[in-house]
């Protein structure tokens, strides 16, 4: 099953790749974007001061931009526990249901089944 990458993923998978220093085509590889979304992501970056370019080959992490990726490893943590617990409430309402309320609500009471063949 395929999961995409929200904006804020996509951002952290690059700034995880900008601290290697590298260059836009090994970013936009190892990132797996589109040249196009690449150019779009590295400009927002920079504009942002997330990383920055050494005569527009290599780009560097920027003090702001590791932390950005230690704010967002920390909302990825909270995030997945978050989703476990909601998974595990799910499943427990989901148990609960079935035991309160059967899929086929004509054949829980045998009363009315008895009536509805005996007319």
């Amino acid at each position: 099953m395929t999961t995409y990458r929200d904006k804020l993923q996509i951002i952290a998978d690059i700034l995880r790749i900008a601290s290697r220093r590298p260059g836009k085509t090994r970013i936009m590889y190892q990132a797996n974007l589109s040249y196009r979304l690449l150019c779009r992501y590295m400009d927002e970056l920079m504009g942002s001061g997330l990383i920055s370019s050494e005569n527009g080959k290599v780009y560097a992490l920027t003090d702001k931009g590791k932390a950005f990726l230690d704010g967002h490893e920390i909302y990825s943590k909270n995030s997945r526990r978050l989703r476990e617990r909601l998974d595990y409430v799910e499943k427990e309402k989901a148990f609960l249901e079935s035991l309160s309320c059967p899929e086929n609500p004509s054949n829980s009471n045998p009363r009315k089944s008895a009536r509805k063949g005996g007319r």
